[in-house]
């Protein structure tokens, strides 16, 4: 009569605990870990984390109770459902008063082709521009779409180069920059920069430079990409014709062989006044600037997968082999970086089969330049619950986790040690010899440790000022940019786990949405947040609905339409 009958897919031992402590009774399915005929893919830290549960259980003598309680409601509508597959229930066939975890259609922003599609809807939703936290991106299998990335490719070169020739010439927009301090990595620094890049370490090696020709060249294809941006051609000339492919072509092989190899470049005075005046321009014009480095390195993702996994297979065993200080793949892995456009397009079968399913595989503009700690990269999973779509209604999670890399941070080393936090990839890694003593052993920080270490570099409110209001606009922004595309249904909810890197300024840089985040316990850390973030939506969904006023936890409503 009161309705508390419910049915969990999978190992969710915190979820069973919490709701058979509210005085619900579980119905079990016919087969473990199944909903219809869907089977569930266990993880193994998940499946141990079941058997813990059920030991505890029978110690305390409530397996024989529950199992008997459990006959008693098999034939009963159960009210609340939580699976980890949102496929494994149609929710067409649910009764109203059934409550389930999961949204319909939801990959309109939870992979990363639905993700890199929609947001580019968000300025008809929302004055917000996606450009200032999401990193361009692109989906290969559209034709429109690689060759626009094609075109993004290029003039992100012809940029870079213009910043490496003034790093070349030792001249960094004198009074907007402040030289690393001794042993300081690049990213360490946290305090107030300019967008122009500072110095890389330089890798100029010997032999005759460029002639000023390239130069030339970048400068006078980022004066017409400033003139289609809005502006009048800086210096009032008359264009200068526009680039034929083979141009292209030749240009990037000489920007590799400056970028990448070392080879030294001659700059004139006059053509250094002209990149200190194109390179603040377009710092006014284009929000992603300063993040996007001057190695033009991309990053190639399946798009519809999670985890760093990917349909087309391939281990990271082993490093792959290098061409001019770039890593280039035997063969396509799930994730991979790269620096080179050849590259991205042969991974992705850009050239070699246009045919390829849209969608299918997406590229993405690499932060260069993030946050790092102690010389190291690390991401941050943030979860948000959704209520309603219809009111759009969010709740942010106050506590996250960050993810260390194994290995320290190097643009000139593109292996995913250093690149890719997901703990999927970097537990196939042992920690780098001479790894930081104050990283964490297991890879996880608490958000909380992450405050007390922005404190202790003088960056004290850059977390409350900076990253979370920033994090905040870019999970309501991905959302509303999707909201007419996911099935709004009153009876459900669902949590999610956002992804985001911070920039130098300390900006949040979303990467990707989840559904159905891992709860896996993967450290200390984890396993207290997860069972944290669970016990809190069960609060929202069920204690609130009960008792408007009720506590919810580490949750916050940030966003009710």
């Amino acid at each position: 009569q009161e309705k508390k009958i419910f049915t969990v897919q999978g190992p969710s031992p915190v979820i069973r605990s919490l709701l058979r402590a509210r005085g619900w009774v579980e119905r079990k399915l016919p087969s473990a870990g199944r909903v219809g005929s869907r089977p569930e893919q266990h993880h193994g830290s998940q499946e141990k984390q079941l058997q813990q549960q059920q030991e505890e259980e029978e110690e305390e003598g409530d397996a024989d109770e529950q199992g008997e309680a459990s006959r008693l409601v098999q034939d009963q509508v159960p009210y609340f459902i939580w699976t980890n597959c949102c496929g494994a229930v149609n929710c067409r066939l649910l009764r109203q008063d059934q409550v389930v975890n999961h949204y319909a259609q939801a990959g309109a922003f939870t992979t990363k082709e639905g993700l890199c599609l929609n947001l580019r809807n968000l300025p008809w939703f929302d004055q917000a521009d996606p450009d200032t936290f999401f990193p361009r991106c692109y989906r290969l299998g559209a034709t429109d779409e690689r060759q626009a990335f094609i075109e993004d490719f290029r003039l992100t070169a012809a940029r870079s180069l213009l910043k490496v020739a003034l790093e070349r010439a030792g001249d960094v927009l004198a009074g907007t920059e402040q030289s690393p301090k001794s042993g300081e990595e690049p990213g360490e620094h946290l305090g107030p920069r300019s967008h122009i890049p500072h110095p890389m370490p330089s890798t100029a090696g010997p032999g005759h430079p460029q002639p000023p020709q390239l130069v030339e060249a970048a400068l006078q294809v980022c004066e017409q990409h400033l003139g289609s941006l809005g502006h009048q051609d800086i210096d009032g000339d008359t264009p200068s014709p526009r680039m034929t492919a083979t141009d292209w072509d030749r240009f990037l092989r000489d920007y590799y062989h400056v970028a990448h190899e070392g080879a030294r470049l001659a700059l004139s005075g006059a053509q250094r006044e002209r990149c200190q005046a194109v390179l603040r321009h377009l710092e006014g014009r284009l929000p992603q600037l300063g993040m996007e480095g001057d190695r033009n390195i991309w990053i190639l993702k399946p798009g519809a997968k999670s985890r760093g996994r990917g349909k087309a297979g391939g281990k990271w065993g082993a490093w792959a082999p290098c061409q001019g200080g770039v890593p280039l793949s035997l063969h396509p892995p799930g994730i991979v970086c790269t620096a080179r456009l050849e590259e991205v397009l042969r991974l992705a079968g850009g050239r070699t089969a246009p045919s390829v399913r849209a969608g299918e595989w997406v590229v993405q503009k690499y932060v260069e330049r993030p946050l790092l700690i102690f010389g190291t990269k690390f991401d941050v999973r943030q979860w948000f619950l959704v209520t309603n779509w219809n009111p759009l209604t969010v709740w942010f999670y106050r506590e996250s986790y960050l993810r260390f890399c194994s290995w320290p941070f190097s643009l000139r080393r593109l292996d995913p040690a250093r690149h890719l936090c997901n703990v999927s990839i970097q537990k196939q890694y042992k920690p780098a010899r001479g790894r930081h003593p104050l990283l964490p052993p297991d890879h996880t920080w608490s958000c909380r440790q992450f405050q007390a270490y922005l404190a202790q570099v003088g960056q004290a409110g850059a977390w409350h000022q900076v990253m979370v209001p920033g994090m905040k606009a870019a999970v309501v922004g991905a959302l509303r940019s999707a909201q007419d595309l996911v099935g709004s249904r009153k009876g459900s909810f669902e949590l999610y786990g956002a992804d985001f890197v911070f920039g130098e300024d300390c900006q949040p840089w979303l990467l990707e949405i989840n559904a159905s985040p891992t709860m896996a316990p993967s450290s200390t850390v984890t396993s207290r947040l997860c069972a944290g973030v669970q016990r809190d939506t069960l609060r929202v969904v069920i204690d609130r609905r009960d008792d408007p006023t009720c506590p919810t936890g580490a949750f916050e409503l940030i966003y009710k339409e």
